[in-house]
């Protein structure tokens, strides 16, 4: 079988207005489990993700608490990173905007784009979103609002900025689009085309320094800032090293399979600022951008502006890391919009993980303790195929709802064979049940593994040890 190659999966970059919420944590461990996944699949893996640190949002939150703004950002990078260990997360690059080597980067795509003409200065005067970072168009505005951030007023700003000549991209971008799987799911890559076939406007991708000082000087021009998309999105290739075009960026980015994960609102950014960007830069793509959906609250958008977010750290304090991670991958669609309460995360809690596989993990390991002499010899299962093909297509519920069939069943068996009141009559033929019951709880295991990581080491730990597992989800009621 053909070695496949290595792949590189990314996050977008939270910005660091605010502390972290389910919202961002749904999208990491989405993406932690696919990496997770093919690295089981003995895949070469560069998972990435980092923060995103300038723009108008935060300098006006910081000078408003009186905050300087590098220390406000420190602090909330900070928190982002403590992800990491409250999800348990295997990414093994975290990029920062500020860091002098995305700025540096940041600055040499400026640079090309420039020198293939697709830069130029220009006034402007319109209606500005400060929640997206972005001028609005007439189409865009609902109600004199953005419909992204209802609750904010647009601003009407007029100055002269750097613009990027996205119009001089729309047949290039229909060709990259025309890709199947440029982006998944295919009705938001139909999305997309729509949007370039409507007309293609160049954008604003500056600032003035004197009105909006944070941000990355442009090139030549000590006057202006670049705009916080175009600098953020540079991160993308910032972090693999670029614009040093050996190293990880040309195993991953150039020769490897590249994902992006990414929010529904994001296709205008990320499948078409974004590539036009790396098309102007002469910068080698093979990206493919997977589009999730948002947790909502009630039917409503959950975000930090609207301040009816739930926090992941409170979850993981009460429930454990691995309670958040299956709930986010089993009950929340990785392409639609999930509607969560913490009173649906409970009776969940209670009824797949303490009433479901912790207690199938404890009644069949206390069987095996009691009636068998010592650890069995666990032979390796193949993965299944509706498994594997469920997460080569990002179809994260559709994998775990798989597992969760397994053990369903595995309960099932444990009603009908009834090995404890069997083993008391025939022994043998008892602890035939039994290994029968151990061997598939192994095998779920290893499917558990990119999903619950920590309680799959649990599991096959207590195999290994003919032990009964510790309690892994304590009931709360």
């Amino acid at each position: 079988m053909a070695q496949k190659k290595p792949l590189y999966i990314t996050t977008t970059l939270p910005y660091v207005n605010a502390d972290p919420h389910i919202g961002f944590a749904l999208e990491i461990v989405q993406a932690d489990i696919v990496a997770r996944y093919h690295t089981l699949m003995q895949r070469e893996v560069f998972f990435t993700t980092g923060t995103d640190e300038h723009g108008q949002k935060i300098f006006q939150v910081a000078t408003k608490e009186g905050r300087d703004v590098q220390e406000y950002v420190d602090h909330f990078a900070g928190q982002f990173g403590k992800l990491k260990d409250s999800l348990n997360l295997s990414y093994n690059a975290f990029i920062r905007t500020t860091e002098p080597r995305h700025i540096e980067a940041a600055q040499e795509l400026w640079r090309r784009c420039e020198q293939a003409g697709d830069i130029y200065k220009k006034k402007y005067k319109g209606l500005y979103c400060v929640g997206d970072e972005m001028f609005l168009k007439e189409t865009d505005i609902v109600d004199g609002k953005c419909p992204n951030h209802p609750n904010m007023d647009p601003v009407e700003i007029e100055e002269e900025n750097y613009f990027f000549k996205l119009s001089a991209y729309q047949d290039k971008l229909l060709a990259y689009l025309a890709r199947e799987d440029s982006i998944l799911p295919d009705w938001r890559r139909q999305e997309a085309i729509k949007f370039v076939r409507d007309g293609l406007e160049d954008f604003s991708i500056s600032r003035e320094k004197a009105r909006m000082s944070w941000g990355i000087p442009v090139p030549g021009d000590e006057t202006q800032v670049m705009y916080v998309w175009f600098d953020a999105l540079t991160n993308y290739i910032s972090t693999t090293g670029w614009p040093d075009t050996e190293g990880d960026f040309k195993k991953y980015w150039q020769e490897g399979e590249v994902v992006q994960t990414a929010g529904k609102d994001q296709v205008r950014f990320q499948s078409i600022m974004w590539q036009a960007m790396l098309m102007s830069g002469q910068v080698k793509n093979t990206d493919k951008v997977v589009y999730h959906g948002f947790i909502t609250s009630g039917g409503q958008k959950m975000s930090k502006s609207l301040g009816n977010v739930i926090d992941p750290f409170s979850i993981v304090a009460e429930y454990g890391t691995d309670a958040l991670r299956y709930f986010l991958a089993r009950h929340v669609h990785p392409f639609d919009d999930s509607d969560v309460t913490m009173e649906r995360f409970k009776d969940v809690y209670n009824a797949d993980l303490a009433n479901g596989l912790g207690n199938l993990a404890s009644r069949i390991m206390t069987l095996a303790e009691t009636h068998l002499a010592g650890p069995m010899e666990i032979a390796f299962v193949p993965y299944p195929q509706e498994y594997i093909e469920a997460l080569e297509k990002f179809e994260i519920h559709r994998a775990a709802e798989y597992v969760w069939g397994r053990i369903q069943a595995l309960n099932q068996k444990i009603t009908e064979t009834e090995p404890f009141k069997v083993v008391k009559v025939d022994a043998e033929k008892g602890k035939k049940i039994i290994e029968e019951l151990v061997h598939e709880l192994a095998a779920i295991d290893l499917l558990l593994e990119p999903l619950m990581p920590q309680t799959s080491k649990k599991i096959i730990e207590a195999i290994m040890a003919n032990k009964k597992p510790e309690n892994l989800f304590p009931r709360k009621d």
